[in-house]
């Protein structure tokens, strides 16, 4: 099975309605460091180029468009993995995807959290605390609830 990455949003203002929330110039530096560490290691060898997914959201789509014109990648948007939508929704549509590129989704918290203990650990309540525009890297044999590992988790921190 492909590899699956997981990305939150970069950092993006406060507002209303929350869907047309955009990202902040910080949040805007945040993806750019992003896509240029993924950019070198697709580059590299040791990532291939993901096929990315994003909410339907402001923020969501500006962080993925960032991505995707760094990395000559294509953007998908999938209306179910919006911040309060199910993990268990979106591990049912994993399983449904064919072997291939790794999967990014590019989404928001609560639900790349809740997604990401779904993976590891089988349940939504273990799941992982995100910073913005952060990326945890996953493999699995299958998409199933408590059948993933966790092989890496970068934020923009990290990086130069």
């Amino acid at each position: 099975m492909p590899d699956v990455l997981i990305m939150r949003h970069a950092e993006a203002a406060p507002g209303y309605p929350d869907q047309a929330r955009r990202l902040t110039p910080h949040g805007e530096q945040e993806v750019k460091k992003m896509a240029r560490w993924l950019t070198e290691r697709v580059a590299d060898g040791e990532l291939f180029m993901p096929q990315i997914y994003a909410s339907p959201y402001s923020r969501a789509q500006q962080t993925a468009q960032t991505l995707c014109d760094a990395l000559g990648a294509s953007l998908e948007t999938l209306d179910f993995i919006t911040p309060d939508d199910s993990p268990h929704a979106v591990s049912d549509w994993l399983l449904e995807q064919p072997e291939g590129a790794p999967i990014m989704l590019v989404s928001h918290m609560p639900l790349v959290g809740e997604l990401a203990g779904l993976l590891v650990e089988g349940s939504p309540a273990q799941g992982l605390g995100f910073p913005t525009a952060a990326i945890a890297e996953f493999e699995a044999d299958v998409w199933a609830a408590g059948c993933a590992q966790l092989k890496r988790f970068t934020q923009p921190s990290q990086l130069a």
